[in-house]
């Protein structure tokens, strides 16, 4: 196979990238050619000038379309990575040009959602009114991935789980609760054991959320399983199936202080350890943030509790 020409960012065409990946999402030249307004001869033959820049074939060409080959599919990944960050460049610096002096991108957990951020954040801005926060919600493991990738400046979530080569802040803690039906058995409780909730019907969020893993592990390390009865995806959902007698739940207690209006529910505390956590702020390297989300690290950093580890 040819090497690689050392001058390949010279002569690779960013729009044949375009195509390339067009092709390989919809499995088609024909269709790729009729979504970006191309002859299909015109984008066949980037495709093998494409492939003869590079030195290798990207494409199985057949009767029903197109398959990737190995090289192919690096290129995939590379050439969507690429498309993205240029995306993303066009999107900030357009937003100079109106007058937005910075941006921080973040990915936050749900809990960090609810219960902490709309407060610190509004008053971040309120304080820095020319920065822009481009704040997405995810899992706690899909907030460390994004961040690893560069998909976010910054993260903030639970880190029981650890976060590999990340580096951490602290921000904030929760204390999770588990919230019944006023009427429940458990409600006049001052204090339960996780234990004691195994005989029940549970509501319970994602199964890859930081909250229901942790109720597993809890599950597992006592020779239990939960009684799942159904699953949802938001803290309010989950309120209000245990408000129409779904089961009980656990959650994070100012989240259901928040959305106490959803109905005459009781939150009764957990004495296990793992229901006081930790909510960090995460980043690849704090020290080489933009300055713009430095000043929002150094915000919300002074927001954690006394005597947090830093």
């Amino acid at each position: 196979m040819k090497s690689v020409p050392l001058n390949l960012t010279r002569r690779l065409d960013l729009a044949s990238l375009q195509l390339f990946v067009a092709v390989c999402e919809l499995g088609s030249i024909g269709k790729a050619a009729e979504r970006e307004f191309i002859a299909p001869s015109a984008l066949s033959k980037r495709l093998s000038d494409l492939e003869a820049t590079l030195g290798t074939a990207l494409l199985h060409r057949h009767s029903r379309g197109v398959h990737l080959t190995p090289a192919g599919q690096n290129l995939l990944h590379h050439a969507r990575s690429v498309l993205f960050s240029l995306e993303r460049m066009q999107s900030e610096l357009s937003e100079y040009a109106d007058g937005v002096r910075g941006q921080v991108r973040m990915h936050a957990s749900i809990s960090a959602t609810v219960q902490f951020l709309p407060e610190d954040l509004g008053a971040f801005i309120r304080a820095h009114q020319g920065i822009k926060i481009d704040l997405e919600e995810h899992l706690s493991s899909e907030v460390l991935r994004a961040v690893q990738e560069g998909a976010a400046d910054l993260g903030v979530c639970n880190t029981a789980d650890g976060v590999g080569e990340l580096q951490t802040r602290p921000y904030r803690q929760d204390q999770l609760v588990l919230v019944v039906p006023a009427d429940h058995a458990l409600a006049d409780k001052g204090m339960v054991a996780f234990e004691d909730t195994l005989a029940f019907d549970h509501v319970g969020l994602h199964s890859n959320s930081s909250i229901y893993v942790a109720m597993r592990q809890a599950a597992a390390a006592l020779g239990q399983s939960i009684r799942l009865r159904i699953q949802v995806t938001g803290l309010d959902a989950m309120g209000r199936m245990i408000y129409n007698g779904l089961g009980i739940g656990v959650m994070p207690l100012r989240a259901f202080t928040l959305m106490h209006s959803t109905g005459e529910l009781s939150a009764v505390a957990l004495r296990d350890p793992w229901a006081t956590r930790q909510i960090e702020l995460v980043a690849r390297d704090f020290s080489t943030l933009p300055r713009t989300a430095r000043l929002l690290v150094d915000h919300l950093t002074a927001l954690a509790p006394h005597g947090a580890k830093a």
